[in-house]
């Protein structure tokens, strides 16, 4: 059976297309100096990923914009702050998660 190229293009399509809002847990974790964060959205949306020390100070502001349905990957590299706990918010459109990190200088 031979299946048509553009539904081969569709399913490759729908393969790559996140169903869910996701921000999964930083890796490493704790880490020193650099960690990666990595995230979906399925559809496009106004994005913000914020990292906060525990007092709600912002620290780093590393996404904000429109973006499109996907799944993200972004490193970041801890310059210039304190060793602890840090919160990094993944908001889109209306929806928030919040995760929590270590940083071990």
């Amino acid at each position: 059976m031979t299946v048509p190229q553009n539904t081969q293009m569709l399913l490759r399509w729908l393969k790559l297309c996140p169903k869910t809002f996701i921000l999964s847990q930083n890796f490493p974790n704790p880490f020193n100096p650099t960690t990666t964060i990595e995230y979906s959205i399925p559809e496009q949306g106004y994005v913000t990923l914020k990292v906060y020390d525990m007092t709600g100070s912002e620290v780093a502001n590393l996404v904000e914009g429109v973006m499109e349905s996907g799944f993200y990957s972004i490193n970041f590299a801890a310059l210039n702050i304190a060793g602890g706990n840090y919160l990094y918010k993944l908001v889109w459109n209306n929806s928030v998660i919040v995760k929590k990190m270590l940083y071990l200088p």
